[in-house]
């Protein structure tokens, strides 16, 4: 599995109905899940994200797939970030020469 690190903040429509967000939440992590995938953390953040979220998907078209369906529904804007574990990023280093 494949790491993603997303990045996220309301629109104008997220934040009016940011009561739903927890029931938005749930079905995020249904969909994900229905894809193979899994959330492994998310976190309410103060600052220049509202969310940031660290899930697993099976690879990049998953992931993109994922976010595109999250996006359609209006309420959040995200950024996603591909992560490479510990492991990955040593091999990565060490490969340098």
């Amino acid at each position: 599995m494949t790491t993603y690190i997303m990045l996220a903040n309301w629109t104008d429509k997220g934040v009016q109905a940011v009561k739903d967000s927890p029931r938005r939440l749930d079905a995020a992590k249904k969909a994900l899940k229905d894809m193979d995938g899994e959330f492994k953390s998310f976190f309410l953040t103060m600052g220049q994200y509202d969310i940031v979220a660290v899930y697993e998907a099976p690879d990049d078209a998953v992931a993109a797939r994922f976010n595109l369906q999250l996006g359609m529904m209006g309420n959040i804007r995200t950024r996603t970030l591909k992560a490479f574990p510990e492991a990955a990023y040593r091999e990565i280093i060490n490969s340098l020469g």
